[in-house]
């Protein structure tokens, strides 16, 4: 008693040219996109380390520069040194606006890449949910309306936007708030120690 049984479907694709090649296109195109999400993630880990960096060297920054002053004021006399505190007024903020604009400028390159990161994440599992039909189905899957359904699917993928075009506040922006807060004191205690 021989059973008929139908052939499995990888079987099946093993055997259609067109099936065999999408699949395999599929296959080059998923190790594509986990290479393309690998390199995202480390230029993301990246950036968060210059970041971090940043943070760091302003608290040294403004610490070395205030243990300086300190250290500075006990040894001229005050009128002196209240008239030349220009300087390192000035030499104070405008370290802090440029580690602050770095900051700014760091934050939204993270931000672009998370975004860049989540899209191909996306066309991954996408992409991954059609290779499992095209194994599961086998010569059952239909070539014209399961590829086109794909390419619909990515090209009505729509990003979620923020209403009426305002931006919301977010973490980082009271981050680089607090920063710009922290300068002023530091360029008021620079004021305090040199004049008073």
């Amino acid at each position: 008693m021989a059973s008929t049984s139908a052939p499995h479907p990888l079987h099946q694709i093993a055997e259609s040219t067109t099936h065999r090649l999408l699949l395999k296109q599929w296959l080059k195109e998923q190790d594509l996109i986990s290479r393309r999400i690998s390199l995202k993630e480390s230029r993301i880990d990246s950036v968060r380390r210059e970041i971090t960096f940043l943070y760091c060297f302003f608290f040294i920054l403004h610490s070395f520069s205030l243990l300086i002053l300190f250290a500075s004021s006990s040894h001229e006399h005050n009128s002196v040194g209240c008239k030349r505190s220009w300087v390192p007024s000035v030499t104070s903020i405008l370290c802090s606006l440029s580690i602050l604009w770095a900051l700014r400028y760091k934050g939204d390159t993270e931000a672009s890449l998370e975004k860049l990161l989540e899209r191909e994440k996306e066309d991954g599992l996408m992409l991954a949910k059609c290779v499992d039909e095209l194994k599961r189905k086998g010569l059952e899957f239909d070539l014209m309306k399961e590829v086109d359904a794909l390419r619909r699917a990515k090209s009505l993928r729509v990003e979620t936007k923020v209403a009426s075009g305002t931006k919301k506040w977010s973490a980082r922006d009271f981050a680089t708030m607090v920063m710009l807060l922290i300068s002023f004191v530091v360029l008021g205690l620079v004021r305090f120690v040199l004049c008073s």
